[in-house]
């Protein structure tokens, strides 16, 4: 892997109480050598390193009564405010279960662009002034609630990351995956040829290649249906649109 000295590199920050768990997987295998090579860079900002009291309290508790602690607005905004000093043309993205869901499409915008600044939330989450105030946009990697933005960060920057040039070997890996084409990606088979009496597919040992980009094909949209109705349906109209405007053009 090959650093690229002269592009400025992907830069990521990330807003955590928990700098020690950065970067974490993120240190290894395509990333982690991405990171070594200079194609990326990764830093973080220690949120209760901005608090001022003698405890260096960063939560308190909800007006209006409730469970649990909700994070200061004051003690992250110093935060935000000296990231936004050094990098003021970086998206500011709270990883939050209340966010727009993550789709590919948003993974691409973002590895296209300079990099991004992450805040990962504790608690109850951060004071709502915050987001209104900073413009914050708000992303959410699936329907379930972590300890902490820091895993969800953490799969966020992975995400962008093995998109960037000089990353991944292979630019036609990154076009045969999921989502890339509206659909799930088909099986993968390996060696040995029968396994546990389970043999491969016998298209993939035909050697015929428009077979095996058919069967593919089929296994993709097959999987899509039944696992990803809603995928399923926004690639049913994408067909007819492109049907249609075929049919106008003709």
């Amino acid at each position: 892997m090959k650093g690229t000295a002269s592009r400025v590199p992907w830069m990521a920050t990330v807003l955590t109480l928990f700098k020690d768990m950065f970067p974490g997987s993120l240190a290894h295998s395509l990333a982690g050598q991405g990171l070594k090579g200079g194609i990326w860079t990764l830093e973080t900002l220690d949120i209760r390193s901005f608090a001022s009291d003698k405890h260096r309290s960063v939560d308190d508790t909800p007006f209006g009564g409730g469970p649990g602690m909700v994070m200061r607005a004051d003690v992250i905004d110093l935060a935000i405010e000296k990231n936004k000093a050094l990098n003021p043309d970086r998206p500011l993205i709270y990883l939050s279960p209340r966010g727009r869901p993550l789709v590919q499409e948003r993974v691409k915008q973002l590895a296209a662009g300079p990099g991004l600044t992450l805040l990962c939330g504790r608690f109850e989450g951060i004071d709502e002034r915050l987001k209104e105030f900073h413009k914050i946009q708000e992303v959410s990697i699936g329907d379930f609630i972590l300890s902490g933005g820091e895993p969800a960060a953490i799969a966020l920057i992975d995400a962008c990351v093995r998109l960037l040039p000089g990353i991944m070997g292979s630019k036609e890996s990154s076009l045969e995956e999921s989502f890339e084409r509206g659909l799930l990606e088909y099986p993968h088979y390996t060696r040995p040829q029968i396994w546990r009496g389970i043999e491969v597919p016998k298209v993939l040992l035909s050697g015929n290649h428009g077979k095996i980009q058919d069967w593919r094909k089929q296994q993709s949209e097959k999987l899509t249906k039944e696992r990803r109705p809603d995928l399923w349906n926004q690639y049913v109209k994408s067909l007819q649109v492109f049907n249609e405007s075929r049919e106008i053009g003709s």
